[in-house]
């Protein structure tokens, strides 16, 4: 089935034990960095790295040679590994047609597989009875075990039932499920016949999620009768409900058994548990080109409609199974414990497609840091033994407040790595993560990616022998990401201790390749900004000796509790009030969430005596329209915004009254009437008074 495999260059980045169906061989690759202790600024200690199985030429490489390679001669580096990492039904015969000023990204041109092969049918083939999932349920204490061969024949079933409804290869279906195995099989039914999956995360509105199936015109929508999450259970099947009646697009919606309480079933609706117990659990998997899409994602962008970030089938999986292996010094047998949900980018490239196709065992991960009590993290990772446990700064920031006792009381001598995902994380979390959770022995890792970029591109892991972590910084670029850092005025920042907008150089295998239905709005939101750059949106700064420490968003996108939204988005939502003709939203500051919406919100002169009701109605306006997180923390009912003559809203002026630091505005002289500040910064001032006396 495999294309003919040969000893390459890279062999040291061979997946370990994959069957290649026409060699019946077995390679092993060697672990750049194998155990390592995080040295701070103040102390230091080695990463002593693990016996390789080289090829003669790569006998003694280091990290910074193999880095070197992949910038240089992407080609070799990736066509390597590609050739050897994934099992094909039909080698590529070119490696990479790349062009980053038009948005052009085709990587193994030429070449056929399919994912849920890679991850499922050659783990099957060696090691059946090998764990793939461990469902870490609501309730501590009744996780559940797949096997590999359970995970692919669910799968086939789930496959075989979309078949049977007539499902096209190429087609969208619309994944609306809690973190369990049948939204794992969901999405590898879909990869299997060639459909292409939308998962949209469980806790956004009704709207939300007929927005983005009408965006994609799915056929299909797979959820659950219902949702259970820190003890409480809360409806899906009524939401899908909602939303399908304004999706003409939808043909059929298969609803799913998460508990056993009855729902109403209308004439879409199909008992996915009952039509799968009547299919083969055998499917013959579609050969997808490598180019062609395996799944959309929705992600918040800088205008009001999100967009669908299109991934595809070979570069995508090659790069989060790579990134799995290494970043996270995941070895075979490892516990991989990646606690972030499925609708999420992290969830796709580290609960799914990563671990599996590296033939890892992955935990789901359904309840809340919380519950039943701050411990449940912690009596998790003692009761499944989990290796790596892979986190957000926001769940840090929440349980670093609490005793150490609900983390010490518990078992965590099984824990290798630890790493945190979503946002920069601050000094005090990471100390507390890296001393208390991890006795000061385990390697935190600080990633840094995006939905857009597939898998994460800069992270202090692999390094060399003996490298440092520095706290709080994600520091060294992965193989093949070439981090370019720029000015205001478009030029190219070289030289360290310097800061500027963070763009990456050269393509990747991983990267999104385009909008869905929008290719002008790729080109022109991540290209164009620096001709030639895949620009990230983020800011940075480059130490003196080279690393990279992200500084935050440069975009009207604020990032709350690790997830990206765009402020225009907040803002649709609220005009869409009577009562509410202009409003304008921020990001400011906040100790768990890491950011919060703060919103500056202008009413009807009909309405200013009734501004507790009109708030009110916002709040639930926004929890209708995308989900309760969205909801701004605080509002500010002012007579007007600052704006330009040009009719532009000034946000930094917002920005920096929100944050009490209206001491240097800056210049307001393009303020079409600056009496507007002083108005604003008083109102903002009677706000702060109300809420002190509450």
């Amino acid at each position: 089935m495999a294309g003919c495999v040969s000893i390459s260059l890279l062999n040291s980045l061979v997946r370990r034990n994959v069957i290649f169906m026409n060699t019946k061989c077995l390679r092993k690759s060697v672990v750049l960095v194998s155990r390592c202790h995080v040295r701070s600024l103040s102390s230091s200690s080695s990463i002593s790295a693990a016996q390789a199985d080289l090829s003669s030429h790569l006998a003694g490489k280091t990290y910074a040679d193999l880095y070197e390679l992949s910038v240089r001669d992407p080609e070799t580096f990736w066509g390597s590994i590609a050739r050897e990492r994934l099992t094909w039904t039909k080698l590529f015969d070119q490696v990479t047609d790349c062009d980053l000023s038009s948005g052009k990204i085709n990587w193994f041109l030429g070449g056929q597989l399919n994912v849920s092969v890679n991850c499922l049918d050659v783990h099957v083939a060696k090691d059946p009875d090998r764990v793939a999932l461990i469902w870490e349920k609501d309730e501590p204490g009744t996780e559940e075990r797949i096997t590999y061969r359970e995970l692919l024949e669910m799968t086939c079933r789930l496959a075989n039932t979309l078949k049977s409804y007539g499902i096209q290869k190429g087609e969208r279906v619309a994944i609306y499920m809690p973190v369990s195995p049948m939204a794992v099989a969901a999405m590898l039914a879909c990869a299997r016949v060639g459909a292409v999956h939308t998962v949209v995360f469980a806790g956004f509105s009704s709207e939300a999620l007929a927005g983005r199936i009408q965006d994609a015109q799915c056929k299909f929508v797979i959820t659950c009768n219902q949702g259970v999450r820190g003890g409480r259970i809360f409806d899906l099947k009524s939401t899908v409900d909602k939303a399908v009646k304004s999706c003409p697009s939808v043909r059929h919606v298969f609803v799913a058994k998460r508990t056993n309480n009855s729902v109403p079933m209308g004439k879409l609706d199909i008992s996915l548990d009952e039509v799968m117990g009547g299919q083969s659990p055998v499917c013959a998997p579609e050969p997808m080109d490598s180019e062609e899409m395996l799944f959309m994602l929705y992600t918040s962008g800088s205008t009001g409609k999100p967009k669908g970030i299109v991934h595809t089938q070979a570069g995508y999986l090659l790069y989060a199974s790579l990134t799995h292996q290494y970043v996270f010094d995941y070895r075979p047998g490892d516990v991989f414990g990646c606690v972030a949900d499925i609708g999420w980018i992290t969830g796709h490239s580290y609960v799914v497609y990563g671990p599996l196709c590296n033939g890892a065992t992955s935990v789901l991960f359904e309840s809340t840091p919380v519950y039943p009590n701050p411990g449940r993290y912690w009596e998790t990772v003692q009761r499944l033994r989990i290796n790596q446990f892979y986190g957000a700064p926001t769940a840090i920031r929440l349980l670093l407040k609490y005793e150490e006792n609900w983390v010490k009381k518990y078992d965590r001598s099984s824990l290798k790595t630890l790493a945190s995902v979503g946002e920069p994380i601050n000094h005090e979390a990471w100390e507390w993560f890296h001393k208390v959770v991890g006795d000061g022995r385990c390697p935190l890792v600080d990633t840094w990616w995006q939905t857009e970029t597939g898998g994460v591109c800069i992270a202090p892991l692999p390094a060399e022998p003996g490298a440092e972590i520095r706290p709080a910084m994600a520091m060294r670029p992965f193989f093949g990401i070439q981090p370019a850092l720029f000015g205001e005025k478009g030029q190219l920042i070289t030289g360290n201790d310097v800061s500027g907008a963070l763009c990456i150089s050269q393509p990747w295998p991983g990267m999104a390749r385009t909008i869905f239905g929008d290719h002008q709005r790729f080109v022109d939101a991540y290209f164009k900004p620096y001709q030639g750059q895949y620009f990230t949106g983020d800011g940075a700064y480059r130490t003196e000796d080279g690393y990279y420490q992200i500084t935050g968003r440069m975009d009207d996108v604020i990032n709350i509790s690790g997830h990206r939204l765009g402020t225009a988005e907040i803002e649709d939502a609220l005009d869409e009030h009577p009562d509410v003709p202009e409003t304008a939203v921020i990001g400011v500051p906040h100790e768990i969430k890491g950011e919060v919406p703060f919103a500056f919100v202008v009413l009807k002169e009909s309405a200013t005596d009734n501004q507790r009701a009109v708030v009110e109605d916002l709040r639930h306006l926004v929890a209708t329209k995308i989900a309760k997180y969205a909801v701004p923390d605080h509002f500010l009912v002012v007579k007007r915004l600052p704006k330009t003559r040009s009719g532009k809203i000034m946000r930094r002026i917002l920005r920096k009254v929100a944050m009490q630091d209206t001491s240097n505005l800056g210049d307001v002289s393009t303020l079409d009437d600056p009496s507007v500040v002083s108005e604003i910064i008083e109102a903002h001032k009677h706000y702060r008074s109300r809420a002190a006396k509450k």
